[in-house]
């Protein structure tokens, strides 16, 4: 990615930010102000999420996993502008970066979608209570939170909606998927519930993991830069 990919990137991103941010406050803050600081703010950690979504050597594949899940970081600074600017700024960087996202898509939008819903179902609900409790132990417990939602929430519909939308239109057999699940070393005779166990739930937990993690040791050296930014 040269600078002039970045440079339009970011200005895309702004542009859509304002629009939605504007959009959201009318229809379901009724006029809150919004200031500048917090639009530009958002901006920022969503390219920053966008960045470290699209680096190729931040998307992690898993050789114990099927080679069509990957780890990736993008939702660390969703989750740090959470912490600093609320559900709100997390909200709108999560649907950013997905925005963003959409036109270099390699499976015709449903990995986009799925990101969209496994983001939200981790991030929003772990900013609201943050929102509630801003100390290290809120933290701890929002973050819980947020992760067993989004663990459930990511697992089941993985299994029982996106893979079967994903082998539509991308037109993969089943055979197929299960056959990358076997080069994985996994076991299972069935994409529903014998996946949802074996796959879905421990990749999600161990993609969590790693999340959270990278998240915690950064909100420790970030803590009071974070607290100064959000008042």
């Amino acid at each position: 990615m040269n600078n002039y990919d970045l440079t339009r990137m970011v200005v895309t991103i702004s542009i859509i930010l304002i629009i939605v941010v504007f959009a959201f406050n009318k229809i379901l803050l009724k006029n809150k102000p919004i200031t500048t600081k917090f639009i530009t703010r958002t901006a920022i950690f969503a390219s920053m999420a966008i960045i470290l979504y699209l680096v190729p050597f931040l998307k992690i594949k898993l050789p114990f996993f099927p080679a069509f899940l990957e780890v990736h970081l993008d939702e660390v600074p969703l989750l740090i502008a959470g912490f600093a600017y609320g559900p709100l700024s997390a909200f709108l960087g999560i649907l950013i970066k997905t925005l963003v996202k959409l036109p270099m898509t390699t499976t015709l939008g449903v990995g986009e979608l799925a990101d969209f819903i496994y983001s939200c179902a981790f991030i929003i609900p772990t900013a609201f209570i943050y929102k509630k409790h801003r100390t290290f132990k809120g933290m701890l417990i929002s973050i819980s939170i947020g992760t067993l939602i989004q663990l459930i929430t990511s697992s089941f519909i993985t299994t029982f909606l996106i893979l079967d939308f994903y082998m539509f239109v991308m037109n993969l057999p089943r055979q197929a998927i299960m056959g990358m699940i076997t080069k994985a070393g996994i076991n299972i005779n069935s994409l529903s519930w014998p996946f949802f166990f074996a796959v879905a739930i421990p990749f999600n937990a161990f993609k969590d993991a790693i999340v959270i993690v990278v998240t915690i040791l950064l909100y420790k050296r970030l803590h009071i830069l974070v607290e100064k930014a959000s008042n």
